[in-house]
């Protein structure tokens, strides 16, 4: 549903805000790497569409473009989201997009992803955002969007687009009455060189954005917007739209209307063959702000007491069962292993 503009817009004005990103504040709720042999489908949705994502996008998003992989220079085991440029039910590329839609969402607190983004000149158009968790029944901008990083905007073809990218909210009651907010950047250095972690602060009042914060603790962010309720019940205040749970999306889309590229034969990013973008994790901390909230969908039933991994009871692939096991709770879903904060063990 990512966006229905061409160019980056700024209403209202962006401001350096102090540091608010320090992890001692902040506690891990949940952690997700991706390891095994396929996506962990009790916690990600894969997207399967030729839609054009709201933007004229070339790609069908399929199953078989969303895989676990090695990342071939650090060899660690990754979300790979490859863009090819091939005939697919109708459409000239394939890519992938996956989403914790229903499954894991969270409202305030610290999301952290580890990407290797692929070189996007030109035509490619990576992303990592968010929506509220409620689009199924309201729909977009209804829902409010958070888009964390996404490169590749026709801005940045000037010799920067690997170091060019934004940040952007938008909200709205129609896809008629959109709104929006965006703060474009040119970074000091190469996002597209190797993993970067890309941050997103929400708080009840601030929404902010950061890249590479473990390594520059005292940066200011890139991306900021004031969301505090002051109780304005007007459909174009921003406070109304950003105060809910919200779910994490990742996709490499290619061409369309941010890119500015819409036939096949413009996207040279993929002259030379596929393009990857990798993800070595995602990661969510809270820090007990007013009105934080973390869900999963991984169930509930009651603890079975006493029992451990050699209780005898036997797991068949369906099976749910949680034990205490060494003062720990451990959760076995779907033939898969789970601590209480739903990492994968």
């Amino acid at each position: 549903m990512k966006h229905l503009f061409n160019i980056i817009l700024v209403l209202g004005s962006w401001f350096l805000v102090p540091s608010v990103a320090q992890a001692q504040d902040y506690t891990l709720v949940w952690n997700h790497d991706f390891t095994g042999s396929g996506i962990d489908k009790t916690a990600w949705n894969i997207e399967v569409n030729g839609d054009g994502g709201g933007n004229n996008e070339l790609q069908y998003y399929c199953e078989k473009a969303v895989t676990i992989a090695s990342h071939p220079v650090e060899g660690k085991s990754c979300l790979v989201l490859t863009a090819t440029k091939e005939n697919y039910n109708g459409r000239t590329c394939t890519s992938g997009r996956v989403n914790t839609l229903g499954k894991v969402y969270f409202q305030y607190g610290r999301i952290d992803a580890r990407i290797h983004f692929p070189q996007t000149a030109n035509g490619l158009w990576p992303a990592f955002w968010m929506m509220g968790n409620d689009f199924p029944q309201v729909g977009w901008p209804a829902c409010g969007e958070t888009d964390i990083i996404e490169l590749g905007h026709s801005n940045g073809y000037n010799g920067r687009q690997d170091r060019f990218f934004n940040g952007a909210s938008h909200w709205g009651p129609r896809w008629d009455q959109h709104y929006q907010h965006a703060q474009e950047t040119t970074h000091p250095y190469s996002v597209e060189d190797g993993f970067h972690i890309i941050t997103c602060i929400w708080t009840p009042d601030l929404i902010s954005m950061y890249v590479d914060l473990d390594q520059y603790p005292d940066q200011q962010p890139y991306y900021s917007i004031a969301i505090t309720k002051s109780g304005n019940s007007a459909s174009n205040a921003v406070e109304n739209y950003f105060h809910k749970p919200n779910f994490v999306i990742l996709n490499l889309a290619i061409g369309g209307n941010f890119p500015g590229i819409w036939d096949i034969n413009g996207i040279t990013a993929l002259s030379d063959g596929p393009r990857s973008m990798y993800i070595d994790w995602v990661r969510i901390y809270q820090r007990g702000d007013q009105g934080q909230s973390f869900h999963t969908d991984l169930p509930t039933q009651p603890i079975e007491q006493g029992l451990g991994f050699n209780s005898g009871v036997a797991d068949t692939p369906s099976a749910t069962r949680k034990y205490l096991h060494n003062g720990e709770l451990i959760i076995h879903h779907n033939g898969k292993v789970y601590n209480a904060m739903g990492i994968r063990q």
